[in-house]
């Protein structure tokens, strides 16, 4: 990851992240929310769902979701083609396991704070980088 992190850019750090991450929540939250007002327990579900086809779309597409977007951020491959986009495969992969840094406790994404690569478990599942393109 060394040679490819030298050829993808700078590091997106923590904050900016956590930024991105809170516009992209919001949205989800409302869109969430309209669901469970309109169809109950299925617009549980269905939440889920959208947030997948969220993410998965825009990192897969552009590497860019409209908060990373805001905050000059795009998640880019740092193993097979640096500084490319991911793929809808990676993106989605990169999605699920982003479920389970947030389960153990926001384990996984503060892991970028101490990782010499600034990656989150689900940047290194996913073999991505979010980096600053400001």
């Amino acid at each position: 990851m060394d040679d490819a992190g030298a050829l993808v850019g700078q590091a997106a750090g923590f904050w900016r992240r956590f930024a991105a991450a809170f516009i992209d929540g919001v949205a989800l939250a409302v869109i969430d929310y309209i669901l469970r007002l309109i169809l109950g327990g299925a617009g549980q579900v269905i939440g889920i769902l959208v947030s997948l086809a969220y993410f998965t779309y825009f990192h897969g597409r552009t590497g860019q979701t409209p908060g990373d977007a805001a905050l000059g951020i795009r998640v880019v491959d740092v193993r097979d083609n640096p500084g490319e986009t991911i793929g809808y495969g990676r993106a989605a992969l990169r999605w699920l396991v982003s479920i389970v840094s947030t389960i153990v406790v926001f384990l996984g994404f503060l892991w970028m704070l101490w990782d010499s690569e600034k990656q989150t478990w689900h940047d290194k599942a996913a073999g991505s980088l979010p980096v600053y393109r400001g």
